[in-house]
């Protein structure tokens, strides 16, 4: 699919992590960049080279086998980044599920009518 901004792509991308289990996995790898981060600067630098492998693993395992669609990733590598980080605050601060509403197209008074 072809997308001319980022907020049009922004969507496309919640559309392709519509079930909580995707997300979760999501999380917790996007998670584990933190701490990987972390780790390279107080314990050793090579840490930083197992973020991508440890995030791309649990997310793509999460596409392929949970969602059931190829990851955004393969299409749109840099807007799947920034949207992956977007993903990760939204849940961080319980905000995920009024976002994915948001994208459907359907404000929360709709759904409570």
């Amino acid at each position: 699919m072809e997308f001319k901004s980022y907020e049009e792509f922004w969507p496309f991308y919640l559309s392709q992590h519509s079930k909580p289990e995707t997300r979760r996995w999501h999380f917790v790898g996007t998670s584990l960049v933190f701490v990987c981060l972390v780790l390279a600067l107080v314990v050793k630098w090579w840490f930083v080279l197992l973020a991508p492998v440890l995030a791309y693993g649990l997310a793509w395992y999460s596409h392929f086998y949970v969602e059931g669609n190829k990851p955004a990733t393969f299409g749109h590598p840099f807007w799947s980044l920034r949207a992956d980080f977007r993903m990760f605050f939204l849940i961080l601060t319980g905000q995920i599920d009024e976002e994915i509403k948001k994208a459907r197209g359907k404000d929360s008074e709709q759904l409570q009518a």
